[in-house]
């Protein structure tokens, strides 16, 4: 049986942290937050910042697209 991204084992036996779980900031930069915290089931979500608003989706090669 093939194990789903969202099994929860931790980072000794996946090598990453669980689903939701914060991670540690990169050197020298903020926050580091995993996508699937913002989008949880969805595809896409629409983020503000200084009250512009803007789209931050998972294309159908599972990239990122953040748009105006």
């Amino acid at each position: 049986m093939q194990n789903s991204p969202n099994d929860d084992k931790g980072f000794a036996a996946t090598g990453r942290p669980p689903v939701g779980s914060p991670l540690p900031p990169a050197s020298g930069t903020g926050a580091a937050i995993d996508v699937r915290a913002l989008l949880g089931p969805a595809r896409e979500a629409i983020l503000v910042h200084n009250g512009e608003h803007y789209r931050l989706r998972v294309t159908a090669n599972n990239k990122l697209i953040l748009t105006k």
